[in-house]
């Protein structure tokens, strides 16, 4: 009995490594939009200016403020290492150029500040009407603004770790570029922001998961859909 249970299972077994071989040359085939810009960015620093997006204030018609200067080079949907086909990238990474600690990070649109006690690196804002959907409310997020071991926060005096509901507007000064993963591996400084949806009970949902975001680029008033052919460097209207 137990032979003629693997004799069966045999033919199952073969059809499931086939799938994931053609899905994981599938993914190795696909390269991000920024994946050339992103190597030289960290390899010829001599080119990051002109890599660089830079917006005092929202593209026109759009809500939302860019909420840091900076190259946006993970994009929304990326499929890259670390992420994956199956756990895409959430948000997007803004890198900033200067020293780890400098490069501002500001808020990207009015609303109601939250850092829960155990966040280092991370705060979370409430904007009770979505701009472009306002019957519906949605969150921005923004990490990684921390020392590389988490010791050392980069978030501003104004927003100590237990802060809940604090207003603050548009182009509030939220903290600094880091280097804190919380990971194993080490990272580039940036900034990581995403659109968070609300859950059912008004709270924010689990940002590592892509079906709980939003795609920024129509808050942002430029593309940032990696699987939209993005213009890099960001600007407005591309």
């Amino acid at each position: 009995m137990p032979r003629r249970r693997l004799l069966y299972s045999l033919p199952l077994l073969l059809i499931i490594a086939l799938m994931a071989a053609i899905v994981l040359r599938s993914w190795q085939g696909i390269g991000s939009p920024t994946a050339e810009a992103l190597s030289a960015w960290f390899s010829a620093p001599e080119v990051r200016p002109t890599l660089i997006s830079r917006f005092t204030e929202p593209c026109p018609n759009a809500p939302f403020l860019l909420p840091s200067e900076g190259f946006v080079g993970f994009l929304y949907g990326d499929q890259t290492a670390p992420y994956t086909p199956f756990a895409p990238h959430t948000g997007i990474d803004i890198f900033g150029n200067g020293d780890v600690g400098t490069v501002p990070v500001y808020a990207a649109y009015d609303g109601y500040l939250t850092r829960l006690p155990e966040w280092r690196s991370t705060v979370i804002i409430r904007h009770p009407r979505d701009p472009l959907q306002p019957d519906r409310q949605i969150w921005t997020y923004y990490t990684h603004m921390a020392s590389e071991n988490g010791v050392q926060s980069y978030i501003v005096d104004d927003f100590p770790p237990g802060t809940y509901e604090k207003f603050v507007k548009r182009g509030t000064l939220l903290g600094y570029q880091g280097l804190y993963s919380g990971a194993p591996y080490r990272i580039g400084m940036h900034v990581h922001f995403s659109v968070v949806l609300s859950a059912p009970d008004g709270s924010f949902r689990n940002e590592t998961h892509i079906s709980n975001t939003l795609d920024p680029s129509p808050y942002l008033g430029f593309n940032v859909d990696a699987r939209r052919n993005p213009t890099i460097p960001v600007r407005c209207g591309s």
